[in-house]
């Protein structure tokens, strides 16, 4: 069974759950013939939900705000957003996109500090009045464009903790800064209401969280010393959102929940907020890739770097070959999250090859730049051209960031979910009735069923049907 989401995006609703094998096989059984070899995803839905649900268990006092540049698929915004997850947006362009999906201007938070001119007067139009800055500049831009703005300064965590991205060499405000620009923004007659940060993104560290929020609260006090009716906190994203990660989201839920106590106990009722993108989404997508042509060279073994290609040559009988596989998404595609996002990915075999003998290989996009390398050392059976090979936990800034460089197509998406999961968030609507039968005109003796006229049957509107239960 399938449910249309709108904007041209499909959901097939599984009765019992599949492997991620299974569900990319079954795929490939039923393409065209045109679009067989064609890289594509398949969305987990359902992980989705049930991220939410776990967010809601562990960190019930904070509201997340979903970061729309991690993944801003429309499947993925509209499972969001009717879960009552509101929306982190950077730019006018997402903004737009959440707002089309009916989601409350109030749930929007235009969270980027260096906002383009024109963006800041489309989010006034549209009353998106939340909104960050992190310096003096920015300050007079909102004062000029957008007065009437809901602000939260944006603080400069420490940066002493080990991250995925560091954000912080290009936003928030230094602490030692922040009295001067509150004053500033005093002095302005702007509405400044809270305080936030961003440990940075794929934070490895939960410490992390627990000395931001140390730091903010001395900000916010500052804030509520020059008059400031001081009521949000926002703690930014950084949450991990795959099992291969160096820390659990269990783990920062637990510091963060102490650190909130600590120094924004429920009892000051300040509202906390954060800012979760990669949590939510990196788990829930795989991607499927063909290979599509092939070397074998040969592996030296003595060379500097044990195990690299060292040689373009086909390998002589005494030498051990090594395998150079190209597949059809690279990294000016799905994968530039290896250059971007400073991830790590993982190769599976599609096929059960789990007997055969592991050889040094590498896998190579299919653009014409040698930049365009996936793997460069791991370990794989001979493969053929035209076999598969997946990648697990490819949501998080993948497709939202990939480009057509030299041509090449970027892949579609399939989603599915659980029947069970998806219906805790879409409830499966009853099937109507055109047209009920009220009274069916008595048969005089002798007269088959075949006989009677339909003609002289009486309906009535399905909507004043009752169901009786003979």
């Amino acid at each position: 069974m399938k449910q249309y989401l709108g904007n041209n995006c499909t959901v097939e609703i599984l009765p019992f759950e599949k492997s991620k094998q299974r569900l990319i096989t079954d795929k490939l059984e039923c393409r065209g013939l045109e679009d067989t070899e064609d890289a594509f995803f398949i969305g987990d839905l359902g992980d989705i939900i049930h991220k939410h649900k776990a967010w809601v268990s562990l960190l019930p006092r904070i509201q997340p705000f979903y970061a729309v540049k991690c993944n801003d698929s429309p499947a993925v915004l509209k499972t969001l957003a009717e879960l009552g997850t509101s929306f982190d947006c950077a730019s006018k362009a997402e903004i737009e996109k959440v707002l089309k999906l009916g989601v409350a201007p109030s749930r929007i938070i235009f969270a980027n500090p260096c906002k383009q001119a024109s963006f800041i007067r489309y989010a006034r139009k549209t009353h998106v009045s939340m909104m960050t800055f992190d310096n003096e500049a920015e300050l007079h831009k909102i004062k000029n464009l957008y007065p009437d703005a809901k602000l939260v300064l944006r603080v400069l965590p420490p940066s002493e903790f080990k991250v995925q991205c560091e954000l912080g060499i290009k936003f928030g405000c230094h602490p030692k800064d922040c009295y001067h620009l509150l004053k500033v923004a005093k002095g302005l007659g702007l509405n400044v209401f809270g305080v936030s940060f961003h440990v940075g993104s794929g934070c490895e560290d939960a410490r992390a969280f627990e000395a931001a929020i140390s730091v903010s609260r001395k900000v916010f006090d500052q804030g509520l010393e020059l008059g400031f009716k001081m009521t949000l906190l926002d703690i930014g994203g950084g949450f991990p959102g795959q099992q291969s990660a160096p820390i659990s989201f269990r783990e920062i839920a637990a510091v963060v929940k102490q650190a909130l106590a600590e120094h924004f106990p429920e009892e000051s009722r300040v509202r906390v907020i954060a800012e979760p993108g990669r949590y939510f989404v990196a788990s829930a997508f795989t991607l499927a890739v063909n290979i599509i042509a092939k070397r074998v060279v040969a592996r030296e073994a003595e060379t500097s770097s044990p195990g690299q290609v060292a040689s373009l040559g086909e390998p002589t009988k005494d030498q051990e070959p090594a395998y150079m596989y190209y597949v059809n998404d690279g990294v000016y595609g799905s994968f530039n999250c290896l250059l971007y996002d400073h991830a790590h990915v993982t190769a599976s075999v599609l096929q059960d090859c789990e007997d055969e003998q592991p050889f040094t290989s590498s896998i190579w996009g299919p653009t014409c730049d040698g930049l365009d390398c996936i793997l460069q050392k791991v370990l794989l059976p001979e493969l053929n051209i035209g076999q598969w090979l997946y990648f697990e936990d490819m949501g998080a800034y993948t497709m939202c960031a990939a480009s057509s460089f030299n041509g090449m197509p970027k892949p579609r998406c399939h989603y599915y979910a659980q029947t069970e999961t998806w219906h805790t968030v879409f409830p499966a609507k009853p099937k109507k009735l055109e047209r009920c039968i009220c009274a069916i005109p008595q048969m005089k003796a002798g007269h088959e069923c075949g006989d009677l006229d339909m003609s002289k049957l009486t309906y009535i509107p399905d909507d004043t049907c009752t169901k009786v239960d003979l």
